[in-house]
């Protein structure tokens, strides 16, 4: 697997929407770069968050972009997303990696060094850890060190993401850590501009990400 399409994980977050629609926004993000794409939707019932996901689908097939669903299994195999991501509180790893198959991809967030081993050895192909800065999304997220970053980056082989409260003004802070990229969901989609976000995000990312050849 490519660590590069971890490089820049944008999330959806539909508080953001003012005069555009999530489509919208969605299709800026991944026209100026961005590399991969979560689908977070924690307010839509079901059948809604399943529409929803089969519209977003159509656009990152045609940017090419993996789409990765928070949280809901169920919708990521029946829209034909490239994955899934689980938080601690989700189902069990070792579980969903049985109803996903080997094809697909699984995150993990772990805020641990013993979660993420934990997640590695059962399945998981990334994980995502955080919160790293104070993030206007997760307002009740636990801060978590750099030095714990780093720890969690040593302890695996699979790439790490790092989210929570990354914008362009602070990732370089993450330098050094062993990320493989940062997952962004107010620096992209909560900015004037979102072109212009992914553009710095991009630029510095250069400077805290190598690329993988």
């Amino acid at each position: 697997m490519n660590h590069n399409i971890f490089r820049l994980y944008a999330i959806t977050d539909r508080s953001f929407i003012g005069t555009k629609t999530l489509e919208e926004q969605v299709e800026e993000a991944l026209a100026s770069g961005v590399t991969l794409l979560q689908l977070r939707e924690k307010q839509l019932d079901e059948d809604a968050f399943l529409k929803e996901a089969l519209r977003i689908r159509k656009i990152t097939e045609r940017y090419q972009v993996p789409l990765i669903i928070n949280d809901n299994l169920s919708v990521a195999l029946h829209c034909g997303a490239d994955g899934v991501h689980l938080g601690q509180g989700d189902m069990p790893a070792e579980e969903a990696r049985k109803r996903l198959g080997p094809g697909k991809l699984l995150g993990i967030t772990a805020k641990t060094v013993e979660q993420a081993v934990e997640a590695q050895n059962h399945g998981a192909d990334y994980l995502g850890s955080g919160a790293m800065f104070p993030s206007p999304t997760k307002t009740n997220a636990l801060p978590m060190t750099r030095e714990t970053l780093s720890a969690i980056c040593r302890s695996v082989s699979i790439p790490v993401t790092a989210i929570g409260g990354i914008t362009a003004e602070n990732i370089s802070r993450l330098q050094g850590t062993g990320i493989a990229g940062a997952a962004v969901v107010s620096g992209i989609f909560g900015q004037p501009s979102i072109p212009e976000a992914v553009k710095k995000l991009l630029e510095k990312l250069d400077e805290v990400v190598p690329y993988e050849s």
